[in-house]
């Protein structure tokens, strides 16, 4: 097998590019979970230090930039999506000075920096709210938040019948000074999480000045956290989601759909009256005018859990954001008919209106998919997987078919996404004890959904303890199985085969070719095969039983093993 090999990113590469290789187009992304990554003072929690000291494998596995999951004041009730304060960083992770430290870094070794922004809440600890709380009702510090008064006689009743995205009842009621019950709040997560009202133009003014706190930092761009929400339907009405909604904790449950299935153009499905309405799009175009105040090609990436492709593409036209995650591929089984339908589609409606598509297989919301792809029972979005779930697989198997998926992913046009350990093959860690889970969906489900706790597991770098080098302690806020000494990133360094190198070589390999910005013509080996060429080379995944013979050309990645010049099933092979 000829191998490519390509130079990593370099601080050079962070030049502004020119108009249409603007370099989002392109990009391969790394999320950071902070809290699982890497752990400097030894709490069993990741920091920032540890990060900036992690970042030089990040270069040498070959993204061009990194995404930060939240890393802001936070009582942490949700993983710091319950934001506190959106100018600073939780002591937690460390010190605005630690950030920096880690930014400067980053740019040193020619990795771009994306950081979270959590729009559409914040904590019920954030001194706005806690103002609200006392300013009582009609006072403009509860404009800022979404409180109304109650149903009934009384007022006993909530304002709606919503319900949470992470169970329960979507409203909760305060108790007024006076020390009678009073008004509601929407709080679309955990009560800890009350909901903005962004028809107040004053909270509009907070975030712009938020964007620019960061952008003065330098940082590189924002994901978007339930970029579908933050507007809902005027006087909000009842609604009751279809029967099998799925529901995810970031943000999603804006669509109805058994997994795996895209709605397509012509049967949209409902649009909850708190998700996907028309109103957002004034907000990131207003956003879109705060970036480009600032130089370097700054990016908005939106968490927009829309169908179908058609809509969602709406977030990305020319004056909104630079790019959106593709749930509909994320969600898509793995079978050849679905993903071409949906590869094809992506690439036409997101190009219709100017914007890459983007790619991705795991993140902090989903069952990793070196577990998803392989699972045989039902597995609802946001509901997680645990001990007691069905249909779980072969962890041998699932693995050898999440490579070829991955390999597939990588060689498409457009941005990809990678979670942090995906390069390691880490699957979903199922064996958590009930004690040791902390995803609010747990406890508001009273244990009838794991939720997200198994793709969050701190993941391993080296050695067998303690926390496999995850620290310098034997501390891990959520426990690590055993049975990832396997999976550490020393035992698979320089190992011809390993899912690391895999990684490494299909990222090199992607560069090299331009991948990117290649155009997919495919060409038909039988209805279990997905072949297509793109910028010179040759991509053949197999999804059947049979071998498939390669055409001719040389391989330089395949996902695993090969019969000689046949291509087993679940294995993803690239010629030139």
């Amino acid at each position: 097998m000829t191998v490519i090999t390509a130079n990593t990113p370099d601080s050079s590469a962070l030049a502004p590019s020119s108009p249409g290789r603007e370099w989002w187009r392109s990009a391969v992304i790394y999320q950071v979970y902070p809290r699982s990554f890497a752990d400097a003072d030894g709490d069993g929690m990741g920091d920032l230090p540890g990060i900036t000291h992690r970042l030089p494998a990040l270069r040498d596995l070959g993204v061009d930039a990194v995404w930060l999951s939240p890393f802001q004041t936070s009582p942490q009730r949700d993983a710091g999506y319950d934001v506190a304060d959106y100018r600073d960083v939780d002591r937690l992770f460390g010190t605005l000075a630690d950030f920096d430290t880690m930014l400067t870094t980053a740019h040193e070794l020619g990795l771009r920096v994306i950081i979270d922004i959590v729009p559409n809440h914040s904590s019920s600890d954030h001194r706005w709210f806690q103002e609200a709380l006392a300013a009582g009702p009609g006072s403009p510090e509860r404009a800022r938040y979404l409180f109304r008064d109650g149903k009934g006689e009384h007022g006993e009743l909530p304002p709606n019948n919503w319900e949470s995205i992470f169970g329960g009842a979507a409203w909760t009621r305060v108790d007024e000074a006076d020390g009678n019950p009073g008004q509601w709040y929407l709080h679309l997560f955990d009560k800890s999480q009350p909901d903005f009202d962004w028809t107040n133009p004053w909270v509009r003014e907070q975030f712009r000045d938020i964007l620019r706190f960061w952008l003065d930092r330098g940082v590189d761009g924002f994901r978007v956290d339930v970029a579908h929400g933050m507007i809902k339907e005027a006087g909000l009405p009842d609604y009751t989601p279809p029967e099998h909604a799925g529901s995810m904790g970031g943000g999603a449950g804006s669509v109805a759909l058994e997994p795996g299935i895209e709605g397509h153009a012509g049967d949209e499905p409902p649009t909850p009256p708190y998700f996907a309405q028309d109103g957002v799009h004034e907000i990131y175009r207003d956003w879109h005018r705060v970036l480009e105040e600032y130089e370097g090609d700054r990016v908005l990436c939106g968490e927009a859990w829309v169908e179908p492709l058609e809509k969602l593409a709406h977030w990305v036209r020319p004056d909104e954001m630079q790019q959106t995650f593709n749930f509909g591929y994320l969600e898509t089984p793995w079978e050849a008919a679905a993903l071409r339908t949906v590869i094809d589609r992506s690439i036409s409606v997101f190009g219709s209106v100017g914007a890459p598509s983007t790619w991705v297989l795991s993140n902090h919301d989903v069952v990793r998919h070196a577990t998803r792809l392989a699972l045989t029972g039902e597995n609802l979005q946001g509901h997680g997987i645990g001990p007691k779930t069905t249909g779980l697989p072969d962890p041998v198997f699932a693995l050898h078919r999440a490579r070829a998926a991955t390999a597939l992913m990588l060689a498409l046009p457009g941005s990809a996404y990678l979670y942090q350990g995906e390069e390691l093959g880490l699957p979903e860690a199922i064996d958590l004890p009930d004690d040791a889970r902390q995803d609010p969906t747990w406890f508001r489900t009273n244990g009838e959904r794991y939720g997200r706790d198994g793709c969050r597991v701190p993941i391993p770098w080296e050695g067998t303890d303690p926390s496999y080098g995850f620290g310098p302690s034997a501390k891990s806020w959520l426990p690590q199985p055993a049975s990832w000494a396997t999976y550490t990133r020393s035992s698979q360094e320089g190992v011809p085969g390993s899912t690391l190198t895999m990684y490494q070589e299909a990222l090199a390999a992607r560069r090299a070719h331009d991948l990117a910005f290649g155009e997919l013509d495919w060409f038909d080996l039988g209805p279990d095969t997905l072949a297509f060429r793109s910028g010179g080379v040759t991509v053949v995944a197999n999804f059947g039983e049979r071998l498939v013979e390669l055409p001719a050309g040389d391989i330089v990645l395949a996902s695993g093993e090969l019969e000689g010049r046949s291509l087993p099933r679940d294995t993803t092979a690239w010629l030139v």
